[in-house]
């Protein structure tokens, strides 16, 4: 909503990367990992995050085309990702090569992708939960947010949030009680 605002006149650089909630919140035990499951096996999650390195292989720009796709499939839509008809369709609406994508979907050396990322920010930045944000100084935030209204409160958010979550590294966490959250808030269109 952000970049539909400002209609490209301040570009707003994304590098999207793993990360495996499946993973984090699993309860198996200590040696599971999610990504090691057989194909017939792997969480819907999984396959997710798998069709967007296989959009990856195309080049950043391809990704950055799918992803938002992508998760309107999963968070508007309420889409299971483990169907390859979707992901197809999807990297269809992208403007994939779809032969090239359904091949690479089908690699499962891009779960040593997604295994190598998601061990990166768990050990090595100690992110836990999606989205966070990790800022070219080295500052990380997670941020649990509600879909804006509109543009304005899009971009309003964005602005006040952005610098805070980068540079006011003493700002531990802000959260706002729930229940209740304020009134009305989940009665947005």
């Amino acid at each position: 909503m952000v970049k539909a605002a400002r209609g490209g006149e301040e570009p707003i650089e994304i590098t999207w990367k793993p990360f495996s909630l499946q993973q984090v919140n699993q309860k198996v035990g200590p040696d599971y990992l999610a990504w090691d499951e057989p194909d017939d096996e792997l969480h819907h999650s999984v396959w997710g995050l798998r069709a967007g390195e296989a959009a990856r292989a195309q080049g950043e720009d391809a990704l950055r085309r799918f992803m938002p796709l992508i998760l309107e499939a999963r968070h508007v839509d309420r889409k299971e990702l483990n169907d390859k008809a979707l992901l197809k369709g999807l990297a269809t609406k992208a403007g994939l090569d779809v032969p090239r994508f359904e091949k690479d979907l089908g690699d499962r050396s891009l779960l040593d992708a997604i295994a190598a990322s998601h061990t990166h920010a768990v050990e090595d930045l100690g992110v836990f939960g999606t989205p966070t944000f990790v800022f070219e100084n080295g500052a990380a935030a997670f941020l649990k947010m509600l879909k804006p209204r509109t543009q304005e409160e899009a971009v309003r958010s964005f602005d006040a949030l952005m610098p805070v979550m980068e540079g006011e590294v003493a700002v531990g966490e802000l959260k706002r009680p729930q229940p209740p959250w304020p009134k009305g808030i989940f009665d947005r269109t």
